[in-house]
Formats: structure tokens, C-alpha cells, sequence
């Protein structure tokens, strides 16, 4: 899927690149293939400075993801609909992901991906890119103002004037009304959306490494904390499924990187490796897809769940697959610069955060339950709950 992803100076379409569906390959020797002219070696110190900028960015949505996710699950059990956003609606609320749509991902994701190799082979990248970056712009936006409603519900005191609006779209009239958009959003929404939409602007015009990682980090937080898994295999599933996807298109064919270095979105974590020498103004880039950290983030959120449901006052799973996480994505980065090649990091991460987790549940005695344990999908509860009413009705 994706790793760390060196990239030139002299290739600043490469440095925007990612790939798709969040997921990229790496280059692990600090120079692109296409530079052939002036190629940058990273010191030991800048090196070490990208990369662990990298994992360190990446075990914030993780971490904080799995958190709010729990309280995304509870609002869910009690019927709200808020999920930490002052936006109200219907797209707030977790999606859950079960078995059938975990084996149909891997499929959809390789004609997805494919698809877009072949559209980027026939039409010009530059209109794909700009329609793309227009695209994303929107959906930052929107993301990056969903992740910073707690803290602005926060930072303002009680006595800030709070005013309470509604979007409402309808089609029809009398008794065929039908609601299409209905957004409930306040004051301190609206301060969000407009610090959001700053930065949007700003990664429009400059495509700036430091908006791309506000928007990465928006867009990893949000899928973690709203992607919900139903059960533990479901979850060993989907990462099943992706470890085969990922390796298949890294090692057996050149799609994945050829979408890597045509993609433009913030879809991926950068951080400089000569930020020590060129300050902000840095351009050699080592990457991480956002792929690497939502799919074994919503694994490791659905761990924090169960461990809640345990009600043992412990986070013994939750902990250990964040462990494991953090010793996959140290294995892959070890990896790629022993052999200095391309690495998918889901090769690595995902038999660590399976396996470290059932390891412990198998010496705990809780592995039966631990796969026993499942999440409700919201329409089925809003079933379950209509026929308890109607049952009672006829009684």
C-alpha cells in the first residue's frame, strides 16, 4: 500500500503525488527514478527527523480516532447524532463495515485503482489534477471542520453568543416532501469552517506541505473515527484482503506507482528530509499514504470498543495493537532502507496488528469472546427498535 516515499527536489509533481485509495508505494534511497539530473541525499539526521515526524503523525488520528469512535459508538446506542460534530446529519453518524463489503473492498479499490491508471494513460493530467485538487478542496474542508468542532466547543467560553442555524433542502410538497439536505450547525461551526476553508485556499494555491498534513490528518481522524468494523473478522477480512491488494500492485505491476506519481491530493503525510538544511521552503519529501494508518486504525478503534465492552476498566487490547502498530510501521521503514526498495506497509503492519492482539486475547482465555464480539449497524438497530414498538402496540 503505501510507505514513506522519498521524493526529489526537482520533482515537485512527484512530491504531491499519492496513491490511490490512500495507499502508495516507497522509494527508500532519498532519489526518484525520474531525476536522472540532480539528485539529493538526506543526512542521517534529516532522515531520521522525516521519518519519525512520519510515524509520529500518524499515531495522532490513530490514537484520537479510536477515542472519539467510542463516543461516536455510544451516541449511536442512545440514537444521537452528533459524533463530536456540531454539523447534524445523517453523514456523521458511524458507518459500519461488515464481512460482504470487507470482501468486495480489495476488488473495488484494484478497478478503482486500475481505472484511474488507465484515465490518467488517455487524458491529460493536468485537468485530472486540477478537477481532483477542487474535489479534495471541498471534502478538506468539511473534514478539517468536523475534527476541530470539540476544540472549538472548548476554547469558547459559555457566554460567546452561540447562535443555532439550519441548511434545509427539500423536493416536493405536502405529504411527499422528502428531506435531501438538513444541516443543523452553529456559531462555532461556522468559525470552523472558515479557519478550514483558509487552509483549503491555501493548499489550492501553494499546495503547501504543512496544509496537505492538516488536511491528511483531518481526512485519517475522521475515517477512523466514522468507518466502524462489526466484528474482529470482518476486521482480519478487510486487512487480509488489503495485504493481498497491496502486495499485488507494488510487487507484480507498476499501476500502483505510476498512480502514485500522477495523483495530486492530500491523501497522504509528508514531512521534508532537508528541512534542517531549506527551512519551510523544503522539497525532498518522504511520504506516508493515508491508507497505512485508516485501515489498521479502524482495526485498532473496533479493539478500543470491545475493550470498553469488557467493562474492566482496561485497555489491554487497544494497547497492544497500537504497540503493534508502531512496530509494524518501524519494520516497514527498516525494511525499505536495508534492501532500498519500494516496501508496502500493509505487508508488515497488518500480521502485527492481528497478531499481536490475538496473541494476548489467546493468553487472557478471552479469544472466543474477543470474536464473538459485534457492532450493531445502525439501520438494524433503528429495525430492531421499530419491531419492539410495534410488538408492544399489539400487547
Amino acid at each position: 500500500m503505501s510507505e514513506a516515499e522519498p521524493v526529489p527536489a526537482s520533482a515537485p509533481e512527484a512530491a504531491a503525488a499519492a496513491v490511490l485509495e490512500a495507499l502508495n508505494a516507497t522509494d527508500s534511497n532519498g532519489t526518484e527514478a525520474l531525476n536522472v539530473t540532480a539528485k539529493f541525499v538526506a543526512t542521517a539526521e534529516g532522515t531520521a527527523l522525516a521519518y519519525g515526524s512520519l510515524v509520529f503523525m500518524a499515531l495522532l488520528p490513530i490514537f484520537f480516532g479510536a477515542l472519539r469512535s467510542v463516543t461516536c459508538s455510544k451516541s449511536k446506542e442512545l440514537g444521537e447524532n452528533d459524533c463530536h460534530s456540531g454539523f447534524r446529519n445523517a453523514a456523521d453518524m458511524p458507518e459500519t463495515i461488515t464481512s460482504r463489503d470487507a470482501a468486495r473492498f480489495p476488488i473495488i479499490a484494484s478497478c478503482t485503482l486500475f481505472g484511474l491508471y488507465l484515465f490518467f494513460k488517455v487524458f491529460s493530467q493536468e485537468y485530472i489534477n486540477l478537477l481532483l485538487s477542487v474535489y479534495f478542496f471541498a471534502l478538506g474542508v468539511l473534514a478539517m471542520s468536523h475534527t476541530m468542532s470539540p476544540l472549538m466547543s472548548r476554547i469558547f467560553p459559555d457566554s460567546f453568543p452561540n447562535k443555532q442555524f439550519q441548511l434545509l433542502f427539500t423536493q416536493g410538497s405536502g405529504e411527499s416532501k422528502e428531506e435531501i439536505v438538513n444541516y443543523e450547525f452553529d456559531t462555532k461551526n461556522l468559525v470552523c469552517l472558515v479557519i478550514s476553508s483558509v487552509v483549503g485556499v491555501w493548499y489550492l494555491l501553494k499546495k503547501h506541505w504543512i496544509a496537505n498534513n492538516l488536511f491528511g490528518l483531518a481526512f485519517a481522524l475522521n475515517g477512523v473515527e466514522l468507518l466502524h468494523l462489526n466484528n474482529v473478522s470482518t476486521g482480519c477480512i478487510l486487512l487480509g484482503g488489503l495485504f493481498v491488494y497491496d502486495v499485488f500492485w507494488v510487487f507484480g505491476t507498476n499501476v500502483m506507482v505510476t498512480v502514485a506519481r500522477s495523483f495530486e491530493a492530500p491523501i497522504k503525510l509528508v514531512f521534508p528530509q532537508d528541512l534542517l538544511e531549506k527551512g519551510l521552503d523544503a522539497s525532498n519529501f518522504a511520504m506516508l499514504g493515508l491508507g497505512d494508518i485508516v485501515i489498521p486504525g479502524i482495526f485498532i478503534a473496533l479493539l478500543l470498543r470491545f475493550d470498553v465492552s469488557l467493562k474492566k476498566n482496561s485497555r489491554t487490547y487497544f494497547y497492544s495493537s497500537f504497540l503493534a502498530y508502531i512496530f509494524g510501521l518501524g519494520l516497514t521503514i527498516f525494511v525499505m532502507h536495508t534492501f532500498k526498495h519500494a516496501q508496502p506497509a500493509l505487508l508488515y503492519l497488518v500480521p502485527a496488528c492481528i497478531g499481536f492482539p490475538v496473541l494476548v486475547a489467546l493468553l487472557k482465555g478471552e479469544l472466543t469472546e474477543m470474536f464473538r464480539y459485534e457492532e450493531t449497524p445502525p439501520e438494524e438497530e433503528g429495525a430492531k427498535e421499530e419491531s419492539s414498538e410495534s410488538e408492544k402496540k399489539d400487547q
